[in-house]
């Protein structure tokens, strides 16, 4: 997993609107509070993206960074492509290939 981390993701613009889509529907799969982005948040982070491929995590109003700033530092943290924030939410993608076909995020060339 700690290899998974460092690699980055990158999408283009017709991608991200379409994570954008499908996202909006999504429930919280993760909060993030005062004490910030830890080593435990994210390895907890890390196994959610892993099972979800596209997650939304909400970032509490006691979250120690600027929204779009710590929406950047998860995004660097675990290797992720920031896909949106919007208010205090942020949505993050990293494409899973062991995931079973069906549960796969399908992106747009």
């Amino acid at each position: 997993m700690a290899g998974k981390s460092k690699k980055k993701t990158t999408l283009n613009s017709r991608q991200q609107r379409h994570l954008r889509g499908l996202a909006h529907h999504l429930p919280v799969k993760a909060t993030v509070g005062k004490e910030g982005i830890t080593g435990q948040v994210l390895q907890s982070l890390n196994e959610v993206i892993d099972a979800n491929e596209l997650v939304k995590i909400k970032l509490q109003e006691n979250f120690p960074h600027d929204r779009k700033e710590g929406g950047a530092l998860l995004a660097a943290e675990t290797g992720t492509a920031l896909v949106q924030v919007i208010g205090r939410m942020v949505v993050l993608y990293r494409g899973n290939p062991d995931l079973p076909a069906d549960k796969r995020v399908e992106l747009p060339r």
